[in-house]
């Protein structure tokens, strides 16, 4: 099972996925309640992942008129982020898995199994309704970024 934030620590780089808001979060709204996470990525010590479809759905994401992202801005941030993360590979079976109400969410799900993530980082209801979900809980952790985030901060 895997550990909480909490013993980020005692884990070493952790092994992160994080789905498209969560993204957004760190890097188009620099959102500063992230912070913590932000500089442990900055610094090297988090391995992101991500696959295929995951940056293509970035790449769309970014191009929504309602955050009215330049389009200059759009190929910086999907190539920025893109260079962070590790490839996965799609394996031809794999250990099942909750279905997610969303189906446009699953592949995340999919990617943190398929790394061996330690942490699948959303603020997706439905994503993190499956963290409890004993597949998932045996396997890696669901939490929200800022949760995360805030187990980063130094305790006073």
């Amino acid at each position: 099972m895997t550990s909480p934030p909490s013993a980020l620590t005692a884990h070493g780089n952790p092994a992160l996925v994080l789905d498209t808001n969560t993204v957004l979060a760190l890097w188009h709204f620099a959102d500063p309640s992230l912070a913590p996470l932000a500089q442990l990525i900055e610094s090297g010590r988090a391995r992101l992942y991500a696959r295929a479809d995951a940056l293509d759905e970035l790449r769309s994401v970014l191009a929504y008129r309602q955050f009215a992202i330049p389009a200059d801005r759009q190929i910086a941030l999907h190539t920025a982020y893109s260079a962070r993360c590790v490839l996965a590979p799609i394996p031809p079976e794999s250990t099942p898995l909750p279905t997610c109400r969303d189906p446009d969410d699953q592949k995340f799900l999919e990617i943190a199994r398929d790394v061996e993530a330690d942490w699948l980082l959303t603020r997706d209801k439905l994503l993190l309704k499956l963290a409890r979900h004993r597949l998932i809980r045996s396997a890696f952790a669901i939490v929200t970024p800022d949760a995360f985030s805030k187990a980063l901060k130094p305790r006073d």
